[in-house]
Parts: C-alpha cells; structure tokens; sequence
C-alpha cells in the first residue's frame, strides 16, 4: 500500500501558519462548465481550500464569476491584481492574462502565447510548484488541446496531487486524455468523484493509493 504524503513540500517561507491550505488548480476550456458545474455542486463550502479555476480565455470577457455562484456557498470572485489567496474562496482568471502566485497573492501577467493553443494552465500549475508553499492538487478538466499537462510531472515531484477527469464524462475530451498520456496522473474520475476524493484529501494526512 503506498501513500503520497500531503504535508508541506518545501519550507515555509511565510510563517504565517494560515497560509497553509490546500490550492486547486481546476484547467478547463471547451465543456469545462459542464465540469465546473457538477464539481462544486458537489464540494462543501467549509472544507479550507482555495479553488482556481483556469479556463482558456483569449479574448472573449468570462461570465464564470457570476455563473457559478448559483452552484456554490462559496464566494466565487473574477481574479485581480495581488488579490490575497484565501480558503474556502473560488476564484477565476480573467481573460487575456496569464495567471502567476507570489508571496501568497495572485499576480497577473498579459498572456504570454497570443496565438495558437493557450497555455494559461501550464503556466499557473509552474508558478504554484515554484511559489505556494502549502499543498497542490492539479485536476484536468474538459477542454480541447493538452494545456496543462506539460506541469503535471513538476505538480508530482513537490509532492502534488494529480486527477484528470474520466474522458468519457467529458464533453471534450482532448485535454483529459493529453493530461493521462504524460503518464503522471494519480486519478482518472468523473466530477462528481473528483469532488469526493478531494473531501477526502482535506480530511486525511495522507492519499491512499492502494
């Protein structure tokens, strides 16, 4: 029976205690609403982690932040400069921008590949691997293309935890299944199981993967 340990990963920079909670990157695009949707609707809104939910956007404003407040208790908020990272919080990226974490506050940054597939996912998992000091959970959602999964082996080697979404309860599929193909996935779920299995992380000191 082996374990990954969910305790911190690298020493605290920040002695502030508080700052230790779980972030749950949330990577999405094509039918990502779908599975946004049915995860929250399913997580409690108590249980002290911050979810952050990447979706690719170029150029066309979100409408995330004011949807998806009707499928949770909690607070669900647009990302904005140096905003504090906080639990029990959702927060999504805007448009245009790539998104970066640096002494515990959001940083955003214009979106450093304009044309072809966005790596917006890519590029915040990195900066959380290099920059939070507290726990990492990276899930792969519907989408098209493979953002994302270029990070997912980094997410693992601080001692993250990886889930992609079960392909076949996606609406698109593609980045689910790149996200498998690295080979550094520890769950392959529906929403709905992802939403359970990540009650579980924060109610246990360690995963099972037996």
């Amino acid at each position: 029976m082996a374990y990954i340990s969910l305790s911190v990963m690298k020493p605290l920079k920040n002695k502030n205690a508080a700052k230790d909670f779980p972030v749950i990157c949330v990577g999405g695009s094509a039918g990502g609403l779908d599975s946004y949707i049915r995860l929250l609707r399913n997580l409690p809104a108590d249980m002290g982690v911050a979810i952050v939910i990447v979706n690719h956007l170029r150029t066309v404003a979100t409408q995330l932040h004011e949807i998806l407040p009707r499928y949770t208790e909690m607070p669900v908020t647009l990302i904005t400069e140096k905003l504090d990272i906080r639990p029990n919080h959702v927060y999504i990226i805007p448009e245009k921008c790539d998104l970066h974490v640096l002494d515990e506050e959001f940083r955003l940054k214009p979106i450093s590949k304009p044309r072809g597939w966005p790596d917006v996912i890519t590029v915040f998992l990195r900066s959380l691997t290099k920059h939070w000091d507290g726990k990492l959970i990276a899930v792969i959602v519907s989408g098209y293309d493979g953002d994302g999964a270029e990070a997912l082996c980094g997410i693992k080697e601080v001692g993250g935890i990886t889930i992609a979404q079960k392909p076949d309860t996606a609406i698109q599929p593609d980045m689910p299944e790149s996200a498998i193909a690295t080979g550094c996935i520890d769950f392959i779920l529906s929403p709905e199981d992802i939403a359970r299995k990540i009650l579980r992380f924060t109610q246990t000191d360690g995963v099972d993967h037996s």
